[in-house]
């Protein structure tokens, strides 16, 4: 087992890591909208949305992985009325990889964020 950090990110501020690697898989923690310096952003959802993913990205490479390798995305939303908008900006950012995915409708994020995504994905083995 092996755990993430990327130093491109800030550390949790919980007991928990970015990522754990095991079995050939990439566990990627929910990640809020939260920049590399550890601010929160609420911009509009669509950039909530690209940040979570931007995080996701970077943790993603840090562990020996990339997007088109996620195999689980699961998408916690605040508020379900935003699941459209929250919808174009995954698929904007996804492309044409559609991995499998749960779209939760929650009360409250912590900071008050509308968004928090957390995903499985394998490890690159193509080096």
């Amino acid at each position: 087992m092996e755990y993430i950090q990327p130093a491109a990110l800030s550390i949790p501020k919980g007991h928990y890591s970015p990522a754990v690697v095991h079995g050939g898989l990439v566990f990627v923690s929910g990640q809020l909208p939260i920049d590399a310096a550890g601010e929160v952003r609420l911009g509009s959802v669509e950039e909530q949305v690209q940040l979570c993913l931007q995080n996701i990205e970077t943790i993603l490479v840090a562990a020996g992985s990339r997007i088109d390798l996620i195999l689980k995305v699961n998408i916690y939303v605040s508020d379900i009325a935003l699941w459209p908008r929250v919808n174009a900006a995954y698929a904007a950012f996804m492309g044409e990889h559609k991995p499998a995915r749960a779209v939760i409708p929650c009360s409250e994020l912590h900071y008050g964020c509308a968004v928090e995504i957390d995903c499985i994905a394998a490890v690159d083995t193509s080096e």
